[in-house]
């Protein structure tokens, strides 16, 4: 495969999930638990795949079904996929 042509497909998705973070960070951010969104690689098992997502980052996961419905976060938005991540709490030091 030609490289010119990976690194344009990059460039373009990478556009185009910060353009999709852009639009929804502060309604993610609203959610419980969320302290971050990022674009980033998915993860599975605790170890990053080959797929750029979303990251949404939450201090604990929740069952969804413990969540209202506004309150839970999508699999994905515009096309593009979230991960959610569990970081725990985030503070300056």
């Amino acid at each position: 495969m030609n490289q010119e042509v990976d690194n344009q497909d990059l460039k373009a998705t990478t556009e185009r999930i910060l353009a999709v973070k852009q639009i929804h960070e502060d309604d993610l951010l609203s959610k419980p638990n969320v302290v971050g969104v990022a674009m980033g690689y998915r993860q599975t098992s605790g170890l990053p795949t080959e797929t750029l997502a979303l990251v949404v980052m939450v201090t604990h996961k929740v069952p969804q079904s413990a969540l209202s419905p506004e309150d839970q976060i999508p699999n994905s938005l515009e096309g593009i996929p979230i991960d959610v991540q569990e970081v725990g709490e985030i503070s300056a030091h």
